[in-house]
């Protein structure tokens, strides 16, 4: 069969015709992603965390030594999490419901989903069916009998549906503009309103325990307890002022744990309900947003500063006892080797190893004390452009366990660096600085030059080019690094964010204008030679080979071809799911530096060259139009067709489309 399918390919390819240029195709390979916590759920011996993008699953049969089983990563940020037998339903913001079957802890995995039609900020199960708070379109059903496969089923649009939660036939939901909703679901597919109560604040979270709805309204900083005794005519019984922001609520017998924001935990005994008091709080480090109590401890989603975990044994004095942080911020990264070195502006200097780049995994890191926004790598030391802090120099002989080994203190924040022979030129908000680490135990003030924001910095030659704000470009001449001077620039009609250098051409990250490449045989007199719109914001910038690879914040990579400068054009691309901030690229695989979605890794997907998720005639015609081509730049050559990257589209190429053939 697969003879026959080759000769026939074979015939195919010398009678098609040449074809036109088509996208090249970009596949998520792997990513270790984090985030702010914002969610939790309890059951028996696991915690079910949201961290960013990431479900974690948490052993915390030992509170005090929660330990990290599995996780699985999401395509946003985890808002809400119900566990239902070997299942976990997340409310996954503009994806809607996400199923996670965890019957393995260790090896969760993706089972279904279903879209919703807003933003799913909560989720609540009963029996056969998911009910999801889609914000502004309110309630909606979903049946997941069939987990691989969950439909909708009905909905109520309540107006702006925050959180919901269920008891017998009725569903209350926490709507922000009408505080609490209560529907009838006896027929999920035709769900009808019954009754409500305006808090009239913004309704953001909500339990219900026997005749009594416990309603958080963040705005007026109140928990706010409902008699639904008569779902047609619910009541207010009585409140209490947390001091924070309400947003979240948890009961467990007599008494109400609210997620208080700014104000971390707080306890209210409610065994009176009509005179709610103050029993006690715990102020976590970090922002409260979701809370579940299990037994005598309180599971508390603290924000940056991930789970808490607080003793309520003695409900008028909790304590901490254990938690896990596992937050990203990626803002800058450096590939070298199997390893990857992300500038995390919440953990300072990761190390994650790559050599299986499917499985990226956390090797080491060093928390440097300000906000780490870009780093470098040259031999055994990472240097690390770390804001208020300036240059932080840090030994990385062992990836392992890296140490700080020397620091200097830049004029203004550091906010970008480069690394050539034994000087760091660190781009900071007066300009950029020229630091001697011929030591890297003390390094010192070499010379600087002083202009407007800089952003970002590339060294070539004699020259350090500078991604200077709002005045584009400016060429500084360092071939005397105790003197630098200004040699040349070109304003960019954006504001310049990042910068990169290949032979003749400058190609900067111009923020709204997207990308301009510039000219810059002449130093002192460079000019604008072309230029690609993107359609997010780009801020940080890779070249290799004919193309530019752009990281443009909201829209993700973006890949541009540059084999002519004069015309670029985009051939590619992967919408990521934080903010793409920087990029690098090493041999096949493009790494991003993406905000809360953490180190994300792809590589183009070899055959499916118009990109509509098969390999197929279409993409076998396209493959043909480079049939027998030889010299094909790399990575990606001759448009992808050149899967084995040995620079020609031969048998070897037709071999490796063959085994994708007809996938999808």
């Amino acid at each position: 069969m697969k003879r026959v399918f080759f000769l026939f390919c074979l015939a195919f390819c010398l009678f098609s015709p040449s074809f036109l240029n088509a996208d090249i195709p970009v596949e998520l390979v792997g990513q270790l992603a984090g985030g702010p916590s914002q969610a939790v759920a309890v059951s028996g011996n696991y915690a079910y965390v949201g961290m960013g993008l990431l479900l974690q699953i948490l052993d915390v049969n030992i509170p005090s030594n929660p330990i990290k089983l599995g996780q699985v990563v999401l395509q946003d940020s985890v808002q809400d999490v119900a566990i239902s037998g070997n299942y976990a339903y997340v409310a996954d913001d503009y994806y809607g419901l996400v199923i996670i079957d965890i019957s393995n802890p260790s090896a969760p995995s993706y089972t279904g989903g279903y879209n919703t039609s807003g933003y799913a900020y909560g989720v609540a199960v009963s029996g056969n069916y998911a009910y999801i708070a889609d914000y502004s379109y309110g309630l909606a059903i979903i049946d997941i009998s069939n987990p691989s496969a969950p439909s909708y089923v009905g909905g109520y649009d309540t107006g702006t549906a925050y959180d919901v939660a269920v008891s017998g036939n009725y569903a209350y939901v926490a709507d922000v503009s009408s505080g609490l909703v209560i529907i009838d679901i006896s027929n999920p597919s035709a769900p009808s309103y019954v009754g409500e109560y305006n808090t009239g604040g913004y309704a953001k979270d909500i339990a219900v325990s026997g005749n009594y709805a416990y309603v958080a309204d963040a705005y007026y900083r109140l928990v706010i307890i409902i008699d639904i005794s008569n779902p047609s005519a619910p009541s207010y019984v009585g409140g209490y002022d947390t001091g924070g922001y309400a947003e979240g609520v948890a009961i467990s017998g007599n008494y109400a744990y609210i997620a208080d924001y700014s104000y971390g935990l707080v306890v209210i005994d409610i065994s009176n309900p009509s005179a709610p008091s103050y029993v006690g709080g715990y102020d976590t480090s970090g922002y409260t947003w979701g809370i579940a109590v299990s037994g005598n401890y309180a599971y508390v989603a603290d924000g940056d500063s991930g789970l808490a975990i607080i003793g309520i044994s003695n409900p008028s004095a909790p304590s901490y006892v254990g938690g896990y942080n596992d937050t990203r911020y990626a803002r800058g990264v450096a590939v070298s080797g199997n390893y990857a070195y992300v500038a995390d502006d919440y953990y300072g200097l990761v190390i994650i190893d790559i050599n299986n780049p499917s499985v990226p995994s956390y090797i080491g890191g060093y928390n440097t004390i300000s906000d780490a926004y870009d780093v470098a790598v040259s031999g055994n030391y990472a240097y690390v452009a770390d804001y208020h802090y300036g240059l932080v120099i840090i030994d990385i002989s062992n990836p392992s366990a890296p140490v700080r080994v020397g620091k200097y203190s830049t004029a203004g924040n550091a906010r970008g660096v480069a690394v050539s022979g034994n000087y760091a030129y660190v781009a900071n908000t007066y300009g950029f600085a020229i630091i001697d680490i011929s030591n890297p135990s003390a390094p010192s003030y070499a010379g600087g030059y002083y202009s407007g924001s800089a952003r970002g910095v590339v060294v070539s030659g004699n020259y350090a080019y500078v991604a200077d704000g709002s005045s584009g470009l400016a060429i500084i001449d360092i071939s005397n690094p105790s003197a630098p001077s200004y040699v040349g620039g070109y304003n960019t009609s954006g504001y310049a964010y990042g910068v990169a250098v290949s032979g003749n051409y400058a190609y900067v990250a111009d923020d709204s204008a997207g990308l301009a490449i510039i000219d810059i045989s002449n130093p002192s007199a460079p000019s604008y030679v072309g230029g690609y719109d993107t359609s997010g914001w780009a801020w940080g910038v890779a070249v290799s080979g004919n193309y530019a690879y752009v990281a443009d914040v909201s829209s993700g990579l973006a890949i541009i071809d540059i084999s002519n400068p004069f015309s670029p054009s985009y051939i590619g691309g992967y919408n990521t799911s934080g903010h793409a901030y920087d990029v690098a690229v090493s041999g096949n695989y493009i790494y991003v530096a993406d905000d809360y979605g953490g180190l994300v890794i792809l590589r183009m997907r070899p055959g499916d060259f118009d990109t509509d998720g098969d390999i197929d005639f279409a993409d076998l015609q396209e493959f043909c139009g480079y049939w027998l081509s030889t010299g094909c730049e790399q990575p990606y050559g001759c448009e992808g067709a050149d899967l084995d990257n040995d620079t020609d589209v031969d048998f070897n190429d037709f071999k490796l489309f063959a085994q994708n053939w007809l996938t999808e």
